[in-house]
């Protein structure tokens, strides 16, 4: 199926539209889905899902059109996020590059560190715009911890769920404890020495709940806590910095600093703060309409944005994690 232009008067004074898409109509595919409808300089074009009816359901909220056929629904648009289950990510993600379009993957990037790294080679020599979806980088920014001109020496990171069967195509570690591995390494730039772990499996084939320490060449000590089988949600972490901490509550969006240093108690009422992930998918919107080959500082929200090396390294960690914990 070929796709209709947009009407040429869109571009008449004015912000030439961008066509998106969203590959997955899951409930995190409608968080994207909800949050380019809002964009002025985005036409939300496309959704796909191999369910035509979850596809169409989704689409038709937003005036877009609905594939069950991947091909078709690349051919049409410019860019894409992909939220369709973990483990299909690379599989996706991989046709839309090689058709040389723009790409938003939630995390992980893929199941496989050899996957994640032909992404990152692909996006580069296509010259392509490629985030991963790494947004709790957002809360960071927002607080100004990325600010702090201190490394930490302790990380302390807690994330739990009740069970749910939605994402039970991967481990909690990539489900869930990713998104705590990728916020140590965003504020540590050294390599993991030695990592050790242990889990269990409840609900299937994959590690329901994990324990993790995970060491640094610079010295810093990560403790990775996940579960998906808890009886209550929670998100914490502590850092530890040589001259004080800082605890925070990603849930109630609170956060307790003995540190010296300025941290914004706000944050939560500010743009990035409320609405993360609308934040970073501007970032990515305004990095494609730079064409950089991975998000630039020259879109606001760029830097902030998780890159395909950010990515490779969250999982590279990510799955010496289950190795180590036995999944």
């Amino acid at each position: 199926m070929s796709w209709r232009s947009p009407p040429s008067g869109l571009e008449a004074g004015m912000t030439k539209l961008l066509n998106l898409g969203v590959a997955g109509a899951g409930v995190f595919g409608g968080y994207h889905a909800g949050q380019y409808a809002k964009m002025d300089d985005v036409r939300l074009a496309a959704v796909y899902d191999p369910q035509l009816d979850r596809a169409k359901a989704l689409a038709d909220r937003y005036g877009a059109e609905a594939f069950d056929a991947l091909d078709a629904f690349i051919d049409g648009i410019e860019a894409l996020s992909v939220t369709s289950p973990a483990s299909t990510h690379a599989a996706v993600a991989k046709k839309a590059a090689q058709a040389g379009r723009h790409l938003y993957v939630e995390k992980p990037l893929a199941t496989t560190v050899e996957d994640a790294e032909g992404l990152a080679a692909l996006a580069a020599s296509q010259g392509l715009t490629l985030a991963v979806g790494h947004q709790e980088r957002m809360v960071f920014q927002a607080m100004g911890l990325f600010d702090v001109p201190e490394r930490p020496v302790l990380v302390e990171a807690v994330r739990r769920s009740p069970f749910s069967p939605r994402n039970g195509d991967v481990s909690c570690v990539l489900d869930l404890m990713i998104h705590d591995i990728d916020l140590a390494l965003a504020l540590d730039a050294s390599d993991p020495l030695a990592v050790e772990a242990d889990g269990r499996t409840t609900h299937g084939p994959f590690l329901d709940e994990v324990r993790a320490e995970a060491t640094f060449t610079s010295g810093l000590t990560a403790i990775f806590n996940a579960s998906r089988i808890a009886e209550a949600r929670e998100r914490r972490m502590r850092i530890v910095f040589p001259s004080g901490e800082v605890e925070i509550d990603f849930l109630t969006r609170e956060f307790k600093n003995a540190t010296p240093f300025v941290l914004d108690p706000s944050f939560a009422e500010t743009a990035v703060g409320k609405d993360p992930l609308g934040a970073a998918l501007r970032g990515f919107v305004q990095a494609v309409r730079d064409r950089g080959n991975t998000p630039r500082p020259g879109a606001a929200l760029a830097p902030t944005l998780a890159r395909p090396t950010d990515g490779v390294r969250a999982l590279d960690l990510a799955l010496a994690v289950e190795q180590a914990a036995g999944g």
